[in-house]
């Protein structure tokens, strides 16, 4: 019994460390200002512990606002950002804003304000079965 409750929280603690977690985010390319695909349509799955992060393109040209959401590296996101910035003029005719963000599907709209006691990420979660699973372990190795 005890060989069969270690070998659980063993399976627990690698699971909680090694499954990747999986960044969804809104996908569309160039879409004008009256849809700005933040539908259920556009939410795309990114390629799990490379894309860790959303981005958010914002243009203003000659056709009115359009804008461009994808999964991205948050650090390459980053400096595609930072490069922009000189571009960046919200409301001007040629601007082009980059913003990164790295939680779920935050490049669309703005969520609703939720209490942070309230809310579970899929990590806290994780996490939360590993402690239980290696508490079960050493109170019954522990017995």
């Amino acid at each position: 019994m005890r060989a069969l409750l270690l070998l659980a929280a063993l399976c627990g603690c690698i699971f909680a460390s090694v499954w990747p977690l999986q960044m969804q985010c809104y996908h569309c390319e160039e879409t004008l200002l009256n849809n700005d695909c933040s539908a259920a349509k556009f939410i795309v799955n990114c390629t799990a512990n490379i894309q860790d992060a959303c981005q958010k393109e914002v243009m203003v040209g000659t056709h009115g606002v359009s804008y461009r959401k994808a999964c991205a590296s948050y650090t390459t996101c980053l400096i595609a950002s930072a490069g922009y910035q000189p571009f960046c003029s919200p409301g001007r005719m040629g601007s082009v804003c980059i913003s990164c963000c790295n939680t779920p599907l935050c490049n669309g709209p703005r969520p609703p304000r939720i209490s942070k006691a309230h809310t579970c990420t899929p990590l806290s979660l994780m996490l939360l079965l590993a402690l239980t699973v290696t508490m079960a372990t050493l109170s019954a190795i522990l017995l």
